[in-house]
């Protein structure tokens, strides 16, 4: 059984969709969302959620890079704006999705294809019979049916509706052989959308922790191993003792795929007396996830805390079916078909049980083991969202999350205005406590996975509830790790412990996350750069940040590996001018080495050694059985009393790392590759070159490539810093810079393709025009009203 979630650095997050259906027995731990009442009584569709009078208006205003500020007088002429803008941009990466939410990769581009899901691909067959489970299970009409806070509130239904109709707006108007993308011009795949498929997307994106992650096993198509670029998020909220006047700031830097659906759109949202904040949404919501309003800014990044648990089965012989308290239950059935493209049909049958999915995994004759989704039944995350940007102060914020509690996987740090800063993990969590853990935890099967396997032959291992949680199963608001601030909370995905190191967070449930643990190099470099700009030793000038020290040190391109390395590196290189590979073949590193210690340690595009050090510092790396701890090369362990100065040092006596600073060398030499190579050389988005370094090296805007280093390039960057916003809160209103790293529009002809990356690679920033004095302002404004 091996099921491969996000990276362990990410944290333990994983899989699995609860496929809903009649099923003898308790109520399932992992269904909150219940059957609907005669009195919760909604359409199932969201498609009646028009205006009164049928018709929806707005004002799309574009400034420099394109990025649109939509105003309308109420929600759903919001939507409406905002779906007609984001189709003018990226029409065909959400119609390639709604293929993929409905089922229909298969028919459209044949069942053995690569789906689209850009953080973890899988054959087109196998997304077609996860989605068609999702779809069928009715998991989303069910959850319509219901009042807010567990449905969607009235404002919500009327912006994704409206929404639907925006894009599908631009597309009767354009027309389907006349779309300026020729991604997807005249594909028959193409077609209106619903409000029902943004709902799907929106469940989808609270699942990316979840069943979206391990397809495969779900499906009935075996093991899942597949491994996906990892989101992940840098986030800093600085308050009034922090920074040069007393203001609040934000430093938003999420690490989200380049590709697909799951990147960020930029946008403003207005309803005048209402609603207006700026920032960005992944693809396909119709609300701003990353950003700010004139009093408060937030940003995320992906937590520690645990999104599900295996629970295994204990299975009754040959009376079928699986016991829990001594008595048989008999598995749930679910006949799931999908179309081909040849005109065939497959059908499906998956095995559910009370907590969710049996996994095709795992399975022996006594044991099958299911997984429980925390996200299975949750929409509420929209809602939590659009509050969010209407709150004016911090308390408003934390009580639009404490309302909804919909945030399906990630941490929160806010600012305001007054200078307070904010840290909670408000996210959705299986009410998993430590006692539960020890009474019910099972052996897993498969030693490298992170998650709880609990004991489903008793219903006293159902997940609990909290008296202040929304739906059952889940933590409440009270139990959630949290801190509040004068100077500032920072992570970078980081377990709750190290968010401020003059106030470790303890005394949370471990499924939230470890305390005492390796804070890991990029979150140490994180917690270096806050501490060097408020000591004033960066060389940026007087301690304390001002917008423009913010804005240079996110972008300084440290690889503090390097940093930490360096001097024994250079040791190490005079002791041992010539070193062997592991096949002991003698390779001479005096070139090497030269250009090592001449290199200032920054990914920058002409950093001559970056791509040096990334092939020596990762090729240390040794491949491990499953729960093996990896080989660590540090000389000085991790130690918890010292969590930011450990580990530290290289073992330079150590064959392993002789041998590796080797094998990088003759890899360049046979490969024809110059010692000096640089990111400008090596690493790419499309025409342009991308400065930065990965994750495993320590880099605060880290870059990933899926592939390696070959013929002096790398595959095309396709995960790594996205929307970077740097906002000031200031009495006179925000002040703010961003950048979209991979522009705005995926169209390959659009003039907002490539234009932002260009000036990412620069080093450069967008100031952004909130106000309506700076968006008149722009000289390059064009403005737009549309209506249907």
């Amino acid at each position: 059984m091996k099921l491969r979630p996000w990276p362990a650095a990410v944290a333990a997050l994983a899989l699995i969709t609860t496929v809903t259906v009649t099923v003898p027995g308790t109520a399932a731990a992992a269904a909150p969302d219940g059957p609907a009442t005669a009195d919760q009584g909604r359409p199932a569709s969201a498609e009646q959620d028009r205006p009164a009078d049928g018709s929806y208006a707005a004002e799309i205003r574009r400034t420099e890079y394109g990025i649109p500020h939509i105003s309308a007088k109420d929600h759903g002429g919001l939507g409406f704006g905002y779906g007609y803008a984001f189709a003018q941009d990226n029409l065909c990466v959400l119609a390639s999705w709604v293929t993929t939410l409905r089922g229909e990769r298969s028919q459209f581009f044949g069942p053995e294809a690569e789906s689209d899901d850009p953080v973890r691909p899988v054959a087109n067959l196998t997304s077609d019979i996860y989605f068609k489970s999702v779809a069928d299970s009715g998991v989303v009409p069910r959850l319509l049916a219901r009042p807010a806070p567990v449905g969607p509130t009235d404002e919500m239904r009327r912006l994704v509706a409206g929404y639907a109709a925006g894009y599908n707006k631009y597309l009767q108007d354009t027309g389907l052989a006349n779309l300026p993308d020729p991604t997807c011009r005249g594909q028959a795949w193409v077609r209106p959308v619903t409000a029902t498929d943004v709902w799907y997307n929106l469940l989808d994106l609270n699942r990316l922790a979840g069943g979206s992650g391990l397809k495969e096993a779900v499906a009935g198509d075996g093991e899942a191993e597949r491994d996906g670029p990892a989101p992940g998020s840098n986030a800093w909220a600085l308050g009034r003792q922090a920074t040069r006047d007393g203001h609040g700031m934000l430093l938003a830097d999420p690490h989200f795929p380049w590709n697909g659906i799951r990147r960020f759109y930029q946008v403003q949202l207005t309803i005048p007396g209402v609603l207006d904040v700026a920032g960005a949404s992944l693809y396909g919501t119709p609300v701003v996830q990353i950003g700010h309003n004139a009093n408060i800014a937030w940003a995320h990044t992906v937590s520690h805390a645990h999104r599900f648990s295996v629970y295994r089965l204990k299975l009754a012989g040959g009376r079928g079916g699986y016991l829990v308290d001594g008595k048989t239950e008999p598995m749930g059935r679910q006949e799931v078909e999908v179309r081909l493209n040849d005109g065939g049909i497959v059908t499906r049958t998956l095995p559910t049980s009370r907590y969710g999915p049996v996994l095709a995994a795992g399975q022996s004759d006594e044991y099958a083991y299911a997984l429980a989704d925390v996200n299975a039944a949750n929409l509420r995350s929209a809602d939590t969202w659009l509050a969010m940007a209407k709150a004016r102060d911090l308390k408003e914020l934390r009580a639009a999350q404490d309302t909804y509690q919909g945030l399906p996987f990630v941490y929160t740090l806010a600012t305001d205005a007054a200078g307070t800063t904010t840290f909670a993990d408000a996210s959705v969590v299986p009410h998993v406590t430590d006692a539960m853990a020890r009474r019910c935890t099972v052996p897993s099967p498969d030693p490298s996975l992170e998650a709880y396997v609990l004991d489903g032959s008793r219903s006293a291992c159902l997940w609990g509830k909290d008296g202040d949680a929304v739906v059952p199963g889940i933590f409440g608001p009270g139990s959630q790790p949290r801190l509040t601030r004068a100077d500032y909370v920072a992570n970078s995905n980081n377990t709750p412990w190290m968010t401020n190191p003059e106030a470790p967070l303890t005394g949370y449930d471990e499924v939230w996350g470890k305390v005492r643990t390796d804070v890991e190099p990029r979150p140490r470099v994180s917690l270096d750069m806050i501490a060097r700009r408020l000591s004033g030793s960066d060389g940026l000038g007087p301690r304390g940040f001002t917008l423009d020290t913010l804005s240079a040190t996110v972008r300084s391109k440290r690889n503090y590996t390097f940093e930490l390395l360096r001097q024994d590196l250079a040791a190490l290189c005079r002791a041992h001018p010539v070193m062997s590979t592991a096949a002991g073949e003698r390779v001479d590193v005096r070139a090497a080495c030269r250009t090592l210690t001449a290199w200032d340690g920054r990914a920058t595009l002409d950093g001559e050694g970056a791509i040096l050090w990334r092939e020596f510092y990762t090729g240390m790396e040794r491949p491990t059985k499953p729960g093996e701890p990896s080989w660590r090369w540090w000389r000085v362990p991790f130690d918890p009393d010292h969590p930011l100065t450990t580990p530290r040092g290289l073992k330079r006596d150590a064959p392993e790392v002789r041998q590796a600073l080797a094998e990088a060398v003759k890899a360049f030499e046979d490969g024809g590759m110059p010692l000096t190579l640089t990111p400008r050389q090596a690493q790419r988005y499309g025409a342009n070159p991308i400065p930065g370094c990965t994750e495993a090296e320590g880099c605060f805007d880290r870059v990933r490539m899926r592939g390696r280093l070959t013929g002096g390039r790398y595959p095309d960057v396709d995960t790594g810093s996205s929307f970077m916003m740097a906002v000031e809160l200031t009495p006179d209103g925000p002040r703010t810079r961003t950048i979209l790293t991979y522009s705005l529009s995926a169209n390959p002809s659009s003039p907002y393709h490539a234009d932002q990356t260009a000036l990412f690679a620069r080093g450069g920033w967008v100031t952004e025009r909130f106000t309506e004095a700076e968006i008149k302002a722009d000289p390059r404004l064009r403005v737009t009203t549309v209506r249907g």
